[in-house]
């Protein structure tokens, strides 16, 4: 794909100067030459492209090249991404692939340095990141800030590697992204005052009123499982410079039909300005993260979009320093090929290994909420079965299943209420935060099923129902990949009609599971080693005497 020299014209949208007129945009190799205000028939809009200002790639299943074939029909032309995901399965090895293979396209990634691998010291990950690693990836052109700081108590504790860490990207001129879910008050004043400047995490307006306070950019987030949105939607206009938009988390499915321009749409359906708006995801980002994104200003690189209208917001085509990435919901990008690496290390499990004898009263039960990560904590009678505490899919308590997938090692086992499953069982290798496989089901012959099918797929997720067994492979890394996107989505959508033909409820089962064992958001969660208060930040007991 080659630049060209061309002209456009239409209404144009300046969100630098926060102005529409008609005019012509002229480019010549890539570059914004001339914009021109003049009389013009045509009646589309061109703005600047749109940014996700913090996601996850790997959450899509898909590698970075085949993100953007999907991501730039929606009018994204770059994306301010955590590659947190990997990190933790393959270390800097895996970062550095997700960059060099998203450079063999068209789009503007823009990676940071992943600032807490493992995320913590109570689980198992693949791979960890410590300060020269931190060091040799902030000292690339390509990585630009310091991802989430999800270790927010190191930081309220001055632990000397975090603060550290901190340090050095300051140093290097580059901002650090925070990642501190109900942290108010004095805690969050010392958390931002550290020189962490934003939040995705805040899902209580209070809260991130609270952290504007003290100076924090709130990015405001509507993935595939966390929406925030209709809770933080009004700070938009309320705080116009403080607000970016965001998605997170994005699965394949969902990436098909839309990404930031969704935000957009809802937001101005809300009757919110039109350039505040857009600014939360052109200007803000750029400028907070200093991105090599035009705004299509003279001299600037040509990202820009064509759309139809500003209330219905549909791409008609899409330009990526000046080339033409997308056209009539049609992506011109070509797919990469590669070759998958992996780390997974484990052998077939079966059903011995998942049962737990009854120890004392009351069992822990986390609480899984639609549309959100943190948990709640239940305690409950158990129900059981010869001794041995089994799944009561009619009060929905139904057992859940870390599996180390590194090395050999006993499962986790602890219970959970809110999937809804009413036979059989789901698994995915798709675990934040460092993908060893979670499963949960009603019985244990169908748990060790779905397992079973992740461990000889080396990664994936897999949905078993008596004698149906499904799996879609996830082979790099475990997490994602090489497939054409739309494939991919097909075949997720596929899986998860199948989990909601168990009646599950939830609007994303997948991608809730995947948050099961996430310790850095509380209340309860299940790591690979046990059960996890994330209020206390310490393990607890799956028995309450």
């Amino acid at each position: 794909m080659e630049t060209t020299n061309f002209t456009v014209s239409g209404n144009i949208i300046d969100v630098v100067q926060k102005r529409i007129f008609k005019g012509n945009i002229q480019v010549e190799n890539g570059i914004v030459k001339k914009v021109t205000e003049t009389p013009c028939d045509r009646d589309c809009y061109i703005l600047p492209g749109l940014i996700d200002a913090h996601v996850h790639i790997e959450s899509s299943m898909l590698i970075p090249s085949e993100f953007a074939r999907l991501a730039v029909v929606h009018g994204s032309v770059a994306t301010v991404s955590d590659p947190h995901e990997i990190a933790n399965v393959l270390g800097v090895p895996g970062i550095k692939f997700m960059i060099e293979n998203g450079k063999k396209v068209p789009f503007k990634f823009n990676f940071g340095a992943s600032s807490c691998v493992p995320a913590t010291s109570f689980e198992t990950a693949g791979a960890s990141l410590e300060l020269k690693e931190i060091e040799e990836l902030l000292s690339m052109k390509e990585v630009r800030y310091l991802s989430e700081m999800m270790n927010f108590p190191g930081v309220l504790f001055e632990n000397a590697d975090v603060i550290a860490k901190i340090k050095l990207a300051h140093q290097l001129g580059k901002p650090v992204d925070g990642h501190a879910p109900g942290l108010k008050g004095d805690d969050a004043a010392k958390y931002i005052g550290s020189g962490i400047s934003t939040d995705h995490e805040c899902f209580t307006k209070e809260e991130a009123l609270g952290k504007i306070k003290y100076g924090m950019k709130i990015l405001i987030r509507e993935g595939s499982a966390a929406r925030n949105f209709e809770e933080l939607h009004s700070l938009v206009d309320e705080f116009p410079g403080m607000v970016m938009f965001c998605s997170d988390d994005k699965h394949p499915d969902d990436l098909v039909v839309g990404h930031i321009n969704l935000l957009v749409r809802r937001a101005l359906a809300k009757g919110l300005d039109l350039f505040n708006v857009l600014r939360a995801c052109t200007y803000n980002p750029v400028h907070h993260y200093k991105l090599e994104v035009g705004l299509l200003q003279e001299g600037d690189n040509a990202d820009f979009i064509i759309i139809d209208n500003l209330k219905d917001f549909n791409v008609l085509e899409t330009y990526i320093n000046g080339i033409k990435v997308a056209d009539s919901g049609k992506t011109m990008i070509s797919q990469v090929n590669e070759t998958p690496f992996n780390n997974f290390n484990i052998s077939e499990v079966c059903a011995n290994d998942i049962k737990i004898k009854q120890q004392a009263g009351l069992i822990r039960v986390q609480e899984a909420y639609d549309g959100q990560l943190i948990t709640g904590s239940l305690e409950v009678e158990p129900l059981l079965d010869d001794g041995f505490v089994v799944s009561d899919p009619e009060r929905d308590i139904l057992k859940l299943i870390v599996k180390n997938r590194y090395s050999e090692a006993p499962a986790a086992i602890g219970f959970i209420h809110g999937l809804g499953l009413k036979r059989g069982a789901i698994a995915s290798c798709v675990a934040h935060d460092s993908h060893n496989i979670l499963a949960a089901g009603t019985d244990d012959e169908s748990i060790v099923k779905a397992i079973n099918l992740i461990i000889r797929s080396r990664g994936g997720i897999s949905v078993v129902d008596g004698s149906i067994e499904a799996v879609l492979p996830l082979p790099f890394a475990g997490i994602m990949t090489v497939e054409d996107g739309y494939s991919v989505a097909e075949k997720y959508r596929r899986m998860n009609h199948l989990v909601k033909t168990l009646q599950s409820t939830l609007r994303a089962p997948f991608m809730t599971l995947s948050f099961m064992a996430l310790l850095v958001i509380p209340d309860l969660k299940l790591s690979d080693k046990g059960l996890f208060d994330g209020k206390t930040f310490t393990f607890t007991q799956l028995f309450k005497v």
